[in-house]
Order: C-alpha cells, then sequence, then structure tokens
C-alpha cells in the first residue's frame, strides 16, 4: 500500500499576526511546527504501512524551513519527503494550496508510485478551514471521507472506515485510491526513536518547484487566490 500524506507547517504561537497589505499571515521569527492535527494523519500512515506493507511518502508546501517538519515526520517513519517550494506559491488560499499539493502529487507519484491512500489532517490549526484536504481530492478526482476516527479494514480494492459526527459515527465504505481527512481520536502519535533520529538526519528531501510540479502559473500564489480576507 502506498501512502502519501500532506502536511503543513504552521506558527506555534496564538500570537498570529497579520499583514495589513496581503491580509496573509506573518510568519517571520515565528517558530513554527507540524500542524497538530497532521501528527494523526502521520502516525496512521506508519500504522497502515505497518498493517499493510507498501511505504509512506510525505509532503509539504511551504518556505525552505519547511523542510524541518519532513525531517520530522521520517523521524517516525515516513520513507520519503518532498517539498514543495517556489515564490510563485507565496500567499496561496485553500483553492491555490489544493491545486498546488494536487500537482505535486502527480509529480510524487512518478517516482514514488501510484498512491493507494492520502492522508491529512481535518483542518490547519492556523487557518481552521478544513478545505484543502477536500480540495486536493476534488482535483485529484478521488472519493474522499472527512473525519476519519477509524480505519477498520482494506479488503478487495476497498477501504471501510468510520467517519465522526456530532451524534456518533458513520460507517463508509470507498473504493482505492482515496483521500481522508482525519480527527485527532484516530490514533496516538509515537514519539521518534533514536534510529529515527539517525535516519532524518540523513534522509535525503526532494525539494519541487513549480516548473517541477508542471503547475499553470495563472493558478499559484495569492494572484491565483479567490478568497478575500477582510
Amino acid at each position: 500500500m502506498n501512502i502519501i500524506v500532506c502536511i503543513k507547517q504552521v506558527p506555534e504561537t496564538t500570537e498570529v499576526r497579520i499583514n495589513p497589505e496581503t491580509n496573509t499571515l506573518i510568519r517571520d521569527g515565528v517558530k513554527s511546527i507540524i500542524n497538530p492535527f497532521d501528527m494523526y494523519a502521520i502516525e496512521e500512515a506508519v500504522r497502515l504501512k505497518e498493517r499493510f506493507g507498501g511505504k509512506v511518502a510525505v509532503v509539504t508546501m511551504g518556505p525552505p524551513q519547511a523542510e524541518s517538519a519532513l525531517r520530522a515526520a521520517i523521524a517516525v517513519g515516513a520513507d520519503e519527503a518532498y517539498l514543495v517550494s517556489d515564490r510563485a506559491f507565496a500567499g496561496s488560499d485553500t483553492w491555490a494550496t489544493s491545486y498546488t499539493l494536487s500537482c505535486a502529487i502527480r509529480k510524487v507519484t512518478q517516482s514514488f508510485g501510484a498512491f493507494d491512500v492520502v492522508l491529512c489532517g481535518k483542518q490547519a490549526s492556523d487557518g481552521d478551514t478544513a478545505q484543502v484536504g477536500p480540495g486536493i481530492a476534488t482535483w485529484l478526482d478521488v472519493p474522499q471521507v472527512t473525519y476519519v476516527k477509524k480505519i477498520e479494514e482494506v479488503k478487495d480494492g476497498r477501504v471501510k472506515v468510520e467517519r465522526m459526527t456530532e451524534e456518533g459515527y458513520d460507517v463508509i465504505s470507498a473504493p482505492l485510491p482515496v483521500l481522508f481527512t482525519v480527527v485527532k481520536e484516530i490514533n496516538e502519535p509515537r514519539m521518534p526513536s533514536l534510529k529515527g533520529m539517525m535516519r532524518a538526519k540523513s534522509a535525503k528531501v526532494v525539494t519541487l518547484n513549480a516548473r517541477d510540479i508542471e503547475a499553470e502559473p495563472a493558478s499559484l500564489g495569492l494572484a491565483a487566490s479567490p478568497t478575500n480576507v477582510v
């Protein structure tokens, strides 16, 4: 089973500042961490690999310093890491971000192999939109299930999951390939082992720019983002 995890590096502090000219987050000088919900996605990907075999690739879109988030994912069991980084991506809203990540996933599969599952955290702690995961699924034209709290079984090209609701949960069967966004109830993320940290330190992180992922320039960055913050 080939699993791709999309993660995001977010500000650790809750004191988020906004650029008054672009109405985007000011990230300079703010310590960053892996989005907490994405840690559950990474853990679930590693657990699926342990159950069914295969490999895990982690993808993030961000500035060069986001490489540290990818190495943290390798330390807990991911096999490959891809940094999607280009000034052309700056200011992307959820529409442009999901488009860019979908292009990156298509590029990654050329060397990684076709994916069976894409995993995302249910939402990012800075934007709180919960739109990027479903957006990626739409661009990739694969089914999606959001708020997944348990992956029950994978059999005969289908996967059965429990989707958390306000009243309890739904049991949903979906064909592979598929995208899931996961909630914190799905697992308890592991701590990195010494062996994992040593591997992460020397692991190769592949950097992809806009040209590498063959993205349409008109669909990238702030200029291509229809969201307005007022």
